[in-house]
C-alpha cells in the first residue's frame, strides 16, 4: 500500500506543477494580450490625432487661398468686379446645361501669353503649349472705352483678369511671353503678368516687319 500512496503522490505533484505551468502561460498569454491591445489603440488615437492636424492644415490653405482671392479682385475697380461676377454666374450656368463630363481636371503649369497692342487695343490671350485659349481678356471686355482702350492701365487690369481665371481655373505657374504690335500697353502688360504671380520664362517680340512688299498709303493731308 505504501508504494501505491508514493506512486499517488508522485502523480499528484505533477499534476499540480502542469496546472501551475499552464496558469503561469495563460497569465502571460492574457498580458502579452492587453500590451498588444493598449499598443493597438495607442496607434489608432495616433493616428486620429494626425488625420485632424492634417484637416486642419487643409482647412487652412483652403482659406489661405480664399483669402489670396479676395485681396486680388479688391484691387479691381468696382465696375470691372460686378462685370467679372455676371460673368462668372455665367459660366457656372452654361457648366449646368451643357454637364460636360470630366474625369479629372485639366491642370496646366506652363504656357504661352500672346500681348496683341495697337493703338486701339491691347487683348491678352493666355494658352496651353499647344496653343489651346485657357483664358483672355481685352480692353473692352473690362468696360474700357474709346481712347482709353490704348492706355497702359487698361493693359494692366486686363492682364491681372486673364491671369486670375488662369490661376484658379488651371493653376498656371510659368509663361512664355509673346508680343505683338506696337500699342502703349505693350510693356504695362508684360509686367503685370510678373506682378500677378506668373513666372516669365521668355519674351519674345512677333511684330510682323514688312520687307518693303506693298505700296504705303499716300500721306494724310491736315
Amino acid at each position: 500500500m505504501s508504494e501505491k500512496d508514493n506512486k499517488k503522490e508522485k502523480i499528484s505533484g505533477e499534476s499540480e506543477e502542469k496546472s501551475a505551468d499552464i496558469v503561469v502561460q495563460d497569465k502571460k498569454v492574457s498580458n502579452d494580450i492587453v500590451v498588444q491591445d493598449k499598443k493597438v489603440s495607442k496607434n489608432q488615437v495616433n493616428k486620429d490625432n494626425k488625420d485632424k492636424e492634417i484637416e486642419k492644415l487643409e482647412v487652412g490653405d483652403e482659406e489661405k487661398d480664399e483669402e489670396k482671392k479676395v485681396g486680388d479682385s479688391e484691387d479691381l475697380p468696382e465696375e470691372i468686379k460686378k462685370k467679372l461676377e455676371k460673368n462668372k454666374i455665367e459660366r457656372a450656368k452654361k457648366k449646368q446645361i451643357k454637364k460636360k463630363k470630366r474625369d479629372q481636371e485639366k491642370r496646366i503649369r506652363i504656357g504661352k501669353a500672346h500681348i496683341k497692342a495697337t493703338y486701339n487695343n491691347t487683348i491678352v490671350t493666355l494658352t496651353d503649349l499647344q496653343g489651346n485659349v485657357i483664358s483672355w481678356s481685352s480692353a473692352g471686355m473690362a468696360g474700357f472705352k474709346g481712347p482709353k482702350k490704348a492706355t497702359p492701365y487698361a493693359a494692366q487690369i486686363i492682364t491681372k483678369i486673364a491671369c486670375m481665371k488662369a490661376k484658379e481655373e488651371f493653376g498656371l505657374e510659368e509663361v512664355a511671353v509673346f508680343v505683338k504690335g506696337v500699342g502703349t500697353g505693350r510693356e504695362s502688360a508684360v509686367r503685370a503678368l510678373n506682378t500677378n504671380g506668373l513666372v516669365i520664362t521668355s519674351i519674345k517680340d512677333i511684330t510682323p516687319v514688312p520687307h518693303n512688299g506693298c505700296r504705303p498709303r499716300k500721306p494724310r493731308r491736315v
